[in-house]
């Protein structure tokens, strides 16, 4: 398996999501190119009330066009730990705030294309401090309460289809697997 350096990258898109950098590559006498999107790293927390009831967010994504039904998570902020952003986007997306928050696991979301990581956070002991999610300001949110028993219907039946979302039920279903 050959490793591909690059030669020369440059910045075709700065956004204050992500960067987009075109990489021009070397491996030995052959040479490619590479598009690849800089970004911060990425947290998703699964809230679990004591009655095992998951809180899910509801937003529009301009990608798909559409509502998409997920569970809270947003960017990791400049000199913030992945912890301190699972507080935050779960007392933003959903107006609660967790007093156990336990790290469940860690992916790269698409080493195709992104530099990033996406952690994964089970937040418990739940208690709403605002009636109405905050957002950050560009969101419109809505707080769904689903019984945990019903996710995997749910990720059958379509009704929640964001990736990253249905892998923070995996990474939540491996730890209680384990208990």
């Amino acid at each position: 398996m050959r490793e591909w350096k690059p030669s020369r990258i440059e910045t075709i898109v700065s956004h204050q999501l992500l960067d987009v950098e075109r990489q021009y590559l070397e491996s030995g006498d052959e040479e490619r190119q590479a598009l690849v999107f800089r970004s911060a790293d990425w947290v998703n927390v699964v809230p679990l009330t004591d009655d095992d009831t998951v809180l899910l967010v509801r937003q529009w994504r301009y990608g798909i066009r559409q509502i998409s039904l997920e569970v809270p998570g947003g960017l990791v902020e400049s000199g913030e730990s992945h912890r301190e952003t699972a507080r935050r986007e779960l007392e933003e997306e959903t107006g609660y705030r967790a007093a156990s928050l336990e790290r469940l696991g860690q992916v790269h979301p698409n080493p195709a294309l992104f530099d990033n990581r996406m952690s994964y956070w089970l937040a418990r002991d739940l208690e709403q401090i605002h009636d109405e999610p905050q957002g950050d300001g560009r969101e419109e949110l809505e707080v769904v309460e689903v019984p945990l028993t019903e996710i995997p219907r749910m990720a059958r039946d379509g009704e929640i289809t964001h990736a990253l979302a249905l892998c923070a039920f995996y990474f939540f279903g491996l730890e209680t697997a384990g208990s």
